[in-house]
């Protein structure tokens, strides 16, 4: 299969949708298309975010990766936070996430990032061996917090 990666725009915001909203509904959130649709807009038009679709040669969405910038005060640089990487079903194990990957590892160090970080659920053993197969590194030094409001 061949695989096209490119930067999205707002227009493509129809195109992302249903694979950002089955994203969302992996992390156990309610299906909401209007709303991942807004969503994605609203950050590709106001150039809060980075998408990098992944799409077959006739155009079907297979797969994405959102970047958010960012900056490390112990860096004293721009970091990139790569929050969203999803793989329509019908296209996982051909190498799709893998493409998405290096392609957003390719963005970072074009912009002159210093770096690229992430987060993601325990229980989400295939997507841990793709980051360590690529040589992402677990951070055993920090502990990750968040407070929901």
């Amino acid at each position: 299969m061949t695989v096209l990666i490119r930067q999205a725009t707002a227009a493509d915001a129809d195109l992302v949708a249903p694979l950002f909203d089955a994203y969302r509904q992996f992390y156990l959130q309610p299906a909401d298309l209007p709303r991942a649709r807004r969503f994605l807009a609203e950050r590709l038009s106001q150039r809060q975010s980075t998408v990098l679709l992944a799409e077959a040669a006739e155009g079907e969405a297979l797969g994405f990766v959102q970047l958010y910038p960012c900056f490390s005060s112990i860096r004293a640089a721009p970091v990139f936070i790569l929050s969203d990487l999803f793989v329509a079903p019908s296209a996982r194990g051909g190498g799709v996430g893998r493409l998405l990957m290096e392609a957003a590892a390719r963005f970072a160090r074009a912009t002159g990032a210093a770096g690229l970080e992430l987060a993601t659920a325990k229980s989400n053993a295939p997507a841990q061996r793709l980051y360590e197969s690529l040589g992402w590194q677990r951070d055993e030094a920090f502990y990750q917090y968040g407070l929901d409001l």
